[in-house]
């Protein structure tokens, strides 16, 4: 039976790029940094409190992934505060936190990469 999701990939071009952005804006956790070869790393951070990681990794042929929408979801406990935190730390966001007819609360972001990343909450 499945327990959980153990990591998310993204789709990155710049590691270094991507390791500061979700590190320094964000505030996940490098975990991993391991070469593959052929140039490729095997970067995983971790989400502070959480079990699930992402992996900052591009397979070959998917480099038309990158800079594209993330079909998953962060959440926060209050979007609004994260938002506000994010933005000090120069996150782009491009839909500000708005009340959802569903209940809940929804950000829209950009990553360092162009990925478009959710950001929710109850």
């Amino acid at each position: 039976m499945i327990t959980a999701i153990k990591f998310l990939s993204i789709p990155i071009a710049d590691p270094d790029r991507a390791i500061a952005f979700y590190r320094d804006k964000l505030g996940f956790e490098l975990v991993e940094d391991q070469p593959m070869g052929g140039g490729k790393r095997w970067i995983t951070l971790r989400i502070a409190g959480a079990q699930t990681e992402v992996v900052l990794f591009t397979p070959d042929g998917q480099e038309d992934r990158i800079g594209s929408f993330l079909n998953a979801s962060f959440t926060s406990a209050d979007v609004q505060q994260t938002f506000e935190l994010y933005a000090s730390r120069g996150v782009e966001f491009t839909q500000p936190p708005r009340k959802q007819p569903w209940g809940g609360t929804l950000a829209i972001f950009k990553d360092s990469e162009g990925n478009t990343l959710v950001l929710s909450g109850a």
